[in-house]
């Protein structure tokens, strides 16, 4: 899913504001919260919401928000494990290829009950290319998916029925082994028609717009502004376990004013940027250091920038940037240079990681001789005596000291001219989906704990391949590992390595560094779930002691 770069600190701080931010972490930073209601907590958020459409929901801080305030089938349980949600059991028939769900009754935040007829309307609006959900790939193993998705047959031939109130049926075209963790994700995420119907184009648009069937329900975002709450949902099925009243998400920008709150108590919980935080808070119960499965990476624009099809020139670019000194020296956060889109962890194969299965060390070197030889090549070739690029990235402080140092990397290349381009998040976001960049700061963070989850982003037809990359031999092996090797672990591990390997030796991307964020939390606050993939946060269960 996209998501933001966490911030720090590239350009050290001048003196004054080096003083001024240590001044301000001098504080007791072993206090507890200093709220005074215990039930009403304030949480950081680095961007503001970009939609409460489950549908739409794409980036990282629209996909949390949506996760506490929606109650999927099932729920994460940590790693490629599941746990009871909306559905209380499920089982799974026909080879692999119908799975039936056993649904609880519960109710939506404004009463009504929330049946599986709620369930096919989502998940058809979901696929209805109408919506232009980013992420209706994910239901592509549904029967009839492509079919509806080219507009051959109609949304209510989507291999999804209810039968009766509390029975959904899902009937897939082909076995997919992590179909279960498929539906967690807010597009398959209940819907109420009435709801959607009588707010038409502006639905999710605020929250007032939309209606909650989970812990939360969304108060006080009106599409624009730079805060919101999650409130407790009283008609939640297990209200009685949701112990906080309100999580009030403040929007920081910047980092000295969020260590200020943190430290005065307005903050019970902070994102930490840069290297001075995260020492000052380095012997700190508080702190927690969060390993992610997020990758970040340069996206190119090969439609809006024609030298950039030439595979000289995109592995110059690589070549250019020293990500050992990004990683250390501009975000020192404990973050590292990434090894390709598929981020380490995420997932092994007979005791064997998949980025050590699959590595192409020259997509993510650095070698400035050898990127000024090849861009000499690929100007040649493309008979380009100079290049300019605008670097789309993030407004928040890393966005800038990112795109800072990569144009200070880039620049070194001759008759190469690189500008900033640092966008609200919203905006952003926008500008990406719809390929109106040169090159970005992108983020993948795996939904699912498979390699298909980040690698079907560079197939050709999915929405999510900003510049539109294409490699015929890629898009043909990722469908052999979504389909007809889909049952055959082995054979599907090969393809999918065989797909890595040459979406890294074309240079398809720039893989930059593979986050690591750290965090720090008021000592009495517990019940935080964290997951490395998905929506990170799961606030449902937080209470304070």
């Amino acid at each position: 899913m996209l998501g933001l770069a966490k911030r720090s600190f590239w350009k050290l701080l001048t003196a004054v504001g080096l003083s001024s931010l240590v001044l301000a972490a001098c504080g007791n930073n072993n206090a507890s919260s200093t709220t005074s209601n215990k039930q009403d907590l304030n949480w950081m958020s680095s961007a503001s919401i970009s939609t409460l459409d489950p549908s739409k929901a794409v980036d990282s801080i629209s996909d949390q928000t949506v996760y506490n305030a929606y109650w999927g089938l099932l729920t994460l349980n940590g790693g490629n494990k599941v746990a009871p949600g909306v559905a209380t059991s499920y089982k799974v028939s026909n080879g692999g290829k119908t799975y039936t769900f056993y649904l609880r009754h519960s109710k939506w935040s404004n009463g009504d009950p929330v049946t599986a007829q709620d369930f096919v309307y989502g998940i058809r609006r979901s696929a209805d290319p109408k919506t232009a959900s980013q992420s209706a790939y994910y239901l592509d193993h549904i029967q009839n998916y492509d079919q509806v998705k080219n507009q051959k047959l109609p949304v209510s031939a989507l291999g999804v029925k209810a039968e009766g109130d509390y029975k959904l049926v899902i009937n897939l075209s082909s076995p997919q082994n992590y179909f279960k963790n498929l539906v967690t994700l807010p597009v398959f995420y209940p819907q109420n028609e009435s709801v959607v119907k009588k707010y038409g184009s502006t639905y999710g648009t605020s929250s007032a717009k939309s209606v909650y069937n989970g812990p939360f329900k969304v108060t006080g975002w009106t599409g624009s502004n730079d805060g919101w709450t999650l409130t407790k949902n009283n008609q939640y099925w297990n209200a009685k376990t949701v112990k906080v009243r309100n999580i009030k998400y403040n929007v920081i920008k910047n980092p000295s004013t969020g260590l200020n709150q943190y430290e005065a108590g307005k903050l019970d919980e902070l994102q930490l940027n840069g290297k001075q935080q995260v020492q000052h808070f380095k012997n700190s119960n508080q702190l927690k250091l969060r390993n992610t499965d997020s990758v970040y990476y340069i996206a190119l624009n090969y439609q809006k920038v024609p030298a950039l099809k030439n595979i000289n020139i995109r592995k110059a670019l690589s070549l250019a940037i020293d990500r050992n000194q990004l990683t250390k020296d501009v975000l020192g956060d404990g973050s590292y240079p990434a090894k390709g889109i598929v981020p380490k962890g995420l997932a092994s194969y007979q005791g064997k990681d998949f980025t050590d299965w699959s590595n192409n060390k020259s997509a993510t070197a650095s070698n400035l001789t050898t990127a000024k030889r090849l861009w000499k090549l690929g100007l040649s070739q493309t008979h380009t005596k100079q290049l300019n690029l605008q670097l789309l990235n993030d407004d928040t402080p890393t966005g800038k000291a990112v795109n800072e140092f990569i144009q200070s990397q880039l620049t070194k290349l001759p008759g190469l001219k690189v500008s900033d381009l640092n966008l609200p998040h919203p905006t952003k976001v926008s500008r990406s989906i719809n390929n109106q960049f040169q090159i970005a700061v992108s983020l993948w963070s795996p939904s699912v704990t498979d390699p298909t989850s980040p690698l079907n982003v560079k197939t050709s037809s999915n929405s999510l391949n900003f510049g539109k990359w294409s490699n015929a031999q890629y898009d043909e092996l990722m469908s052999k590992a979504t389909g007809s090797d889909a049952a055959n672990e082995a054979k599907r591990w090969q393809d999918m390595v065989k797909a890595n390997d040459i979406m890294l030796s074309q240079q398809a991307i720039i893989p930059l560094y593979q986050q690591v964020q750290p965090e720090v939390i008021k000592s009495n606050i517990h019940g935080v779930k964290y997951y490395p993939n998905g929506p990170t946060w799961d606030l449902s269960g937080v209470y304070v002691k």
